[in-house]
């Protein structure tokens, strides 16, 4: 998959597009989920225009890795979820279901969020 300079992340980023924003430091953007799937629900992107997690540790610096994912703790943090715990997920891909083509991170919190996937029947 390309990366859409065009995708509603890279606008947000370009303030094309406004976000309620919970962090914002050199190498990431944190902000609210439009359609927030639990009580706290929270996006944290990189600055810079990685399509997914894959691209994004093969071709980010050490600098932007490392920067990324304590943007990713911080944000939690803030949010007071370090206690109670929370969930982050990455999509990749269609098998995933990934809707935006530039990396993101969900964090998810505020309540008990029950098991990773619904197991199939039989």
């Amino acid at each position: 998959m390309a990366y859409d300079p065009n995708n509603i992340f890279a606008k947000i980023l370009r303030g094309e597009i406004p976000a309620k924003t919970v962090h914002e430091d050199e190498w990431a953007l944190a902000f609210h989920d439009i359609n927030p799937q639990a009580p706290v629900h929270v996006l944290v992107i990189p600055k810079r225009p990685y399509v997914s997690l894959d691209d994004f540790t093969s071709h980010a610096s050490d600098e932007e890795i490392t920067g990324f994912w304590r943007a990713v703790g911080e944000v939690a943090r803030r949010l007071g979820l370090a206690e109670s715990g929370y969930r982050i997920l990455a999509n990749h891909g269609a098998n995933a279901h990934q809707e935006v083509p530039h990396f993101h991170v969900h964090i998810f919190g505020g309540r008990p969020l029950g098991p990773m996937l619904v197991r199939p029947r039989g």
